[in-house]
């Protein structure tokens, strides 16, 4: 072999190297951060007070709602989630905290906890997320759906139960937006169930 064609397969071989590392440092790439969000707790005026201790049960969700992803819902029968962001924990897990927060900040109940705090009960607050979502057909909204149940802790038997649904539109663009929609719903339906718990124990 001629010295001219050992320095070509020399280069032929040098340049697939540089090829298959560079290949390696694409795969090896971290994807890029994603938005991460919570939801806040509105603060309540409530009239009343009641001496009860009411527990805030962990929500259940079917398994769309029951993950870090946002949801985007472009028609009926079909869901996305939301490109580049995330909840900071489990949507029923941030439903759950916000919700005893809005609880707390009403003043209006004895104790209000979750599971494993050791408070003795008078009623748990079983919540059902149906929906959690930005619709983005027909002008983009986000829609909360939230079915609650007042349970007597002591004997069973449910209190009082109730659909809570509340809309809010988006305003401006992007992920921030998006959720700042779903806060805007959640802060609604949070304060309408803590009105309504008062009212029923």
């Amino acid at each position: 072999m001629t010295s001219a064609k050992v320095l070509g397969l020399k280069s032929t071989v040098a340049a697939l190297l540089v090829l298959t590392l560079g290949g390696c440092a694409a795969l090896g790439a971290k994807p890029a951060p994603l938005d991460t969000f919570e939801l806040s707790a509105p603060s309540v005026d409530v009239r009343a007070h009641s001496r009860r201790q009411i527990l805030i049960a962990q929500p259940s969700a079917l398994k769309a709602l029951d993950s870090q992803n946002i949801v985007i819902r472009p028609s009926d029968r079909s869901i996305q989630f939301l490109k580049g962001a995330q909840w900071a924990d489990r949507l029923p897990l941030i439903v759950q905290a916000r919700l005893a927060e809005t609880f707390q900040r009403s003043g209006s109940f004895a104790g209000v906890g979750k599971p494993g705090e050791g408070l003795a009960i008078d009623y748990q607050i079983i919540v059902e997320v149906r929906s959690f979502e930005v619709r983005v057909s027909g002008g983009e909204h986000a829609d909360v759906d939230l079915f609650v149940r007042i349970l007597n802790d002591r004997n069973g038997e449910v209190r009082a139960s109730r659909n809570f649904t509340a809309s809010a539109p988006v305003s401006g663009s992007g992920n921030a937006a998006y959720v700042g929609a779903l806060d805007s719903a959640f802060g609604q339906a949070a304060a309408d169930i803590v009105r309504w718990t008062d009212s029923a124990i």
